[in-house]
């Protein structure tokens, strides 16, 4: 008994040791599930530290029929006993990628200790940012439901999150913020889009869309419908359809146009799809500033020419509108 004793004394000063000195760290710590759920039945089933002020959560979720994880950056000063509610930042990623996407490629978390707000990271993987149509069965999944529903209200009941919201994605995921948007007006205060299809029944865009998706392994018919056909459907997913909706929400958007390699971007063969598929990005971008001008709904837009599809571009964009996104839902400086 008493060398057991000693062993066990002895491992805990090692360890004490060890973390002291900085080589034990935080990360990958597994907590208590918060409890609250959402209205759907929708449930956080584990939670993760990644770092200080930054967990993992897995979400159990219904409209999806499956569980996904999301990213959670929490302000300094955060706790879950205090009476103080923070506003929230959305960040949506695009496709063949998923919610540690903006983490892998960005300083987001530098950004976001720059504010007392909260950033949400979630997955989105390649559900095209819709409740799927399903060929009129509707059905799972339902991405829309789980961004806009089950997503929101469980940051908010678990987290301390007031309703003070922006948005912010990159190529699809941008598409995701300003559909979102439109079809919920009073969802977001901000909304932002780096290379997002914002007119998606532009000359092309169906074809491009059906190709991508195809590519990911789906039935691209599934998402929206069949292109024409299913148009009302379409229709009820395509911003430009309902930019008048999206009067009073504060809108940026911004996109490459030329074909050539932007600044800090990969030097390739001009017949690289990332500078191909970018001039049909900036083409649908103008066709809906030109909706939007019709309409007389206030816009920022930076259709800046030369830059690929990819984050080089995507990162000088967030860093721009980052202060505006922040300001539009009250966030102070940190």
């Amino acid at each position: 008994m008493r060398r057991s004793s000693r062993l066990r004394s002895l491992a805990a000063g090692v360890i004490a040791a060890v973390t002291a000195t900085g080589l034990v760290t935080v990360a990958d710590t597994a907590s208590a599930a918060p409890t609250r759920t959402a209205d759907t039945g929708a449930k956080i089933t584990a939670e993760t530290k990644v770092a200080a002020g930054e967990v993992d959560i897995t979400i159990e979720s219904p409209s999806l029929g499956k569980s996904v994880k999301a990213r959670v950056l929490l302000p300094t000063g955060w706790s879950e006993t205090s009476t103080t509610t923070y506003p929230v930042l959305y960040a949506y990623h695009g496709g063949q990628d998923d919610y540690l996407s903006w983490a892998k490629n960005t300083d987001i978390e530098a950004w976001a200790r720059n504010y007392n707000a909260i950033v949400v990271m979630p997955e989105a993987s390649n559900g095209s940012y819709a409740d799927w149509y399903n060929y009129g069965r509707r059905g799972t999944p339902k991405w829309e439901t789980f961004h806009t529903v089950e997503v929101i209200q469980l940051i908010e009941r678990n987290y301390r999150a007031s309703g003070q919201r922006a948005a912010i994605g990159n190529s699809s995921g941008g598409q995701g913020a300003f559909a979102y948007a439109a079809r919920k007006p009073g969802l977001f205060k901000h909304v932002a889009s780096l290379s997002g299809l914002l007119s998606i029944r532009y000359a092309g865009i169906p074809a491009l869309l059906l190709l991508t998706n195809t590519g990911n392994g789906m039935d691209p018919n599934a998402i929206w419908g069949v292109p024409y056909w299913d148009d009302a459907n379409w229709a009820a997913h395509d911003p430009k359809a309902l930019a008048e909706k999206l009067r009073g929400t504060g809108l940026f958007f911004s996109s490459g146009t030329t074909g050539r390699p932007g600044p800090g971007d990969p030097n390739v063969a001009p017949w690289d799809i990332g500078l191909l598929s970018e001039v049909a990005v900036g083409d649908d971008n103008k066709d809906f500033q030109r909706r939007l001008d019709q309409l007389n709904v206030p816009y920022t837009a930076h259709i800046y020419g030369d830059g690929r599809h990819n984050w080089p571009a995507w990162i000088r964009e967030s860093t721009f509108i980052w202060p505006t996104l922040m300001q539009s839902i009250g966030a102070q400086r940190a």
